[in-house]
């Protein structure tokens, strides 16, 4: 990154050392949320404002908002090293927020930890598991569509619900039903709160930073850690300042600000940061707009996205039942924004009266391409302009604003007499906007129009979508709204070229037919042959008549849920208590490699999710699923590689198993910014289960990285990155330093050609103190358990 630059604050901009207890006493007690209405926000504030004085002593300059947050939250400001991109922070979050896929994980974790109940206030959301259908299935009586789905949901998952609803209950977490709606929706309309620092075991948890929260995507055992009490560790982010300036209109939206910013960060360019969002462009956007690009803000690798409290966070606090935390948080304020004359390590201008509506894609949300030139770049990469299918909502695009806009562009075609040229689906973010937008009329437009309503469920957006109308392997085109596009993501098919846009543009493309299709001069040809120019799009930002809550889909734990038995059945294949890793040692000598893998290597790559998310609660069933989706170097094949021992090919979990069965240690050895993507922790449990030692690579996505340590493994980068080149896939490698491991010495890697020929190469670390003693003691669950029996 650049050089720290200096960048003046909004107007509500705040100096530092402003002392905000004496405002706050008197005020009146404003609940966290409305299922805990014991646990009051005055008391998080009060506190983080003691912290932010002991900092602000000792730094002695202005903050970001970021930095507000992040050190507001520390455990021990008077001793915690604060350096940006240097120290290890331990932090103290207010809440956890899981989805039901890796929720699984994350609750067997705190089983084995044999604590009774969980320290901070935590939820599970069952959004992940519910399969999206828009043809009639055999399986569904003929049926299709989001109650059909969910009610096929409801059925073969069971045994998962009925575990986490027990495990729920039993150690005071709140449990949000199947057709409740998608994680960080539910989050937004209830948990989220300006200044709040709340971590999800979701990679898209950031979406809480449109209301002003440094939400942050973990691993399982990241919330196990808060859940159990201790602090969390995150490596003290640099922070990227991101200036809006000007306001939006015709076609463009929230969406393309992200789009932009993707374009000019690339997928990694946000790794270590947090993106802060400033300027007088922020107030000219909606609340949920601002999540939208704080949501797809983890597709740059970025720690996680704010911005500062403004009106329009007020105003959805209010239309969502909490303006005693709006009223708060104006008074709070000074802490709830950036310190004038705050610096950043990088900073980007964005000036929304210029920007264009973008397209990016496809096989990586990077690809950004603004409308104007969109056409051209069709026909110059050869990419099927002919469009298969248009998809709106996710957690990324699937607010009462974003559905209005989207349905105004279909109403104008129903009023022209036509309807989606394509399959044209609808995921609603959660019970209250399904409710919302069918009170209102806007899911009839969406009917009518052709399209299919799915459920208040992830569903297509993380693979969850039983596609008929093309072939595994045929090159297509589909558009989106979501947040995340790598190959065979969506549908499983690694030929669909996928594209995310906005919601608007996703139901013009799907009207036309074709991706190269620009509303912004194109026309349409109406029922009566005339053509029809599409008027920009427009909707209100709130519902008028107020949101409607629709189904009750929320079980809350009992005071005293000690007496609850947990429901898991020994003998079943999706759910399997853990039993702890045993360490590696001090020594990893001759380690195999397993597999060198080539290019872009993402957490899709290494653990699937579609038809595998079933078995996340059961690790041995789905470890067989590791890295079948990378390609290994030595073949350019996927989930083929040699098993050394016998000189035979096979999929990558077999040899796995055969050398774990022979005693024999491996590795892998990876390209650029591995394990991007979702926060998935199975990417890193099944290595570790099937015997895996270290995973050495160019460089890590964050979250990859840190779970790996979680788990007792290596995570180790090349010092000199050409020596990913140097490696052969038959080479040996024995991993020296172990027995005298320190916080930023090098290691030193032994290699042994399959011809005898020896070499040796540095590889580097992040590993700090405590992370060393995860290592040493085989896993951080098994230092928690140490630690807690030598006490």
């Amino acid at each position: 990154m650049s050089a720290p630059v200096v960048a003046r604050a909004t107007a509500q901009g705040a100096r530092s050392g402003v002392r905000m207890s004496s405002v706050l006493s008197g005020m009146p007690k404003a609940p966290m949320s409305k299922f805990e209405p014991s646990d009051f926000l005055n008391d998080r504030y009060t506190i983080m404002d003691e912290r932010l004085s002991v900092v602000k002593s000792r730094l002695n300059r202005p903050l970001t908002l970021a930095e507000k947050i992040v050190y507001g939250h520390l455990d021990d400001p008077a001793n915690q090293d604060i350096e940006r991109g240097v120290s290890y922070l331990r932090l103290r979050p207010d809440r956890v927020a899981m989805q039901d896929a890796t929720a699984q994980m994350a609750m067997l974790q705190f089983i084995s930890s044999g604590l009774p109940k969980t320290a901070v206030p935590s939820t599970i959301h069952c959004d992940h598991l519910i399969e999206g259908t828009t043809s009639p299935q055999d399986d569904r009586d003929g049926k299709f569509g989001g109650e059909a789905d969910l009610s096929l949901a409801n059925e073969v998952n069971k045994e998962v619900y009925n575990f986490l609803a027990s495990a729920g209950a039993k150690y005071g977490v709140g449990f949000w039903k199947p057709g409740s709606g998608i994680i960080h929706q539910i989050v937004l309309e209830n948990y989220a709160f300006p200044g709040g620092l709340m971590i999800g075991t979701d990679s898209h948890t950031p979406n809480a930073g449109g209301l002003g929260m440094c939400a942050v995507g973990v691993g399982g055992a990241d919330a196990v850690d808060v859940m159990a009490g201790l602090p969390w560790e995150l490596k003290c982010p640099k922070v990227i300042g991101v200036k809006l300036t000007g306001s939006m209109s015709a076609w463009t939206s929230p969406k393309d600000v992200i789009c932009k910013v993707a374009g000019i960060l690339t997928v990694k360019g946000g790794t270590g940061a947090i993106v802060e969002y400033f300027g007088p462009g922020v107030e000219t956007m909606s609340c949920t707009g601002m999540a939208t690009i704080c949501n797809m803000g983890a597709e740059i690798g970025a720690t996680t996205s704010v911005f500062p409290y403004n009106p329009r966070m007020a105003k959805y606090l209010a239309s969502t039942g909490r303006s005693d935390i709006a009223a708060l948080c104006d008074k709070f304020q000074a802490n709830l924004v950036p310190d004038e004359g705050a610096t950043y390590d990088q900073l980007i201008e964005v000036n929304l009266t210029e920007l264009e509506p973008h397209v990016n894609g496809p096989f990586t949300p990077d690809l950004a391409h603004p409308i104007s030139v969109f056409a051209d770049a069709i026909k110059k990469n050869g990419w099927p302009s002919e469009l298969k299918a248009g998809l709106i909502g996710s957690c990324t695009n699937s607010s009462y604003e974003d559905m209005a806009r989207a349905a105004s562009i279909a109403k104008q075609a129903l009023d022209a007499g036509i309807k989606a040229k394509v399959p044209f689906t609808i995921s609603p973010g959660s019970e209250q906007i399904r409710a919302t937008i069918e009170r209102d009329g806007i899911m009839d437009i969406f009917n009518k129009v052709g399209g299919t309503v799915l459920s208040n469920s992830c569903g297509p957006c993380i693979g969850q979508w039983k596609r008929t109308d093309v072939a595994k392997g045929e090159a297509n085109s589909i558009v989106t709204s979501f947040n995340r596009n790598f190959a065979a993501r969506n549908d499983g098919n690694p030929a669909t070229h996928a594209f995310v846009t906005s919601p608007e543009l996703v139901t013009a493309f799907a009207i036309a037919g074709d991706l190269s299709f620009n509303p912004e001069k194109d026309t349409l040809v109406a029922a009566d042959g005339s053509e029809l120019a599409l008027k920009s799009p427009f909707g209100d930002e709130l519902p008028e008549l107020g949101f409607d809550p629709g189904m009750d889909t929320f079980q809350a734990p009992p005071e005293d849920g000690s007496g609850v038995p947990l429901d898991v059945d020994p003998n079943s294949n999706r759910l399997q208590l853990l039993e702890p890793f045993v360490k590696l040692g001090e020594s990893i000598d001759d380690a195999t490699i397993l597999i060198k893998t080539k290019g872009k290597c993402t957490t899709d790559h290494i653990s699937m999710a579609g038809p595998w998310l079933k078995y996340r609660g059961h690790l041995d069933n789905i470890s067989n699923n590791m890295l079948i989706g990378a390609v290994n170097a030595e073949n350019d094949e996927v989930n083929k590689v040699k098993n050394l021992m016998t000189g035979e090919y096979g999929a990558v979990p077999d040899v796995a198993r055969a050398y774990k069965a022979a005693g024999v240690k491996w590795v892998v050895i990876g390209d650029e910014n591995y394990g991007e993507g979702s926060s998935r922790e199975h990417a890193a449990l099944e290595p570790r289960h099937l015997g895996g030692a270290a995973i050495i690579v160019r460089s890590f996505a964050r979250i990859h990285e840190t779970n790996l340590k979680k788990q007792g493994m290596l995570p180790l980068t090349f010092a000199n990155p050409a020596d990913y080149d140097a490696v052969q896939p038959t080479d040996k490698l024995s991993i020296k330093g172990l027995d005298s491991f320190t916080p930023g010495v090098p290691l030193t890697v032994e290699a042994t050609r399959a011809n005898g020929e020896k070499y040796s190469f540095t590889v580097n670390h992040t590993f700090n103190d405590n992370q060393i003693n995860w290592f040493k003691n085989g896993s951080a669950l098994n230092a928690m358990a140490a630690a807690s029996m030598s006490a």
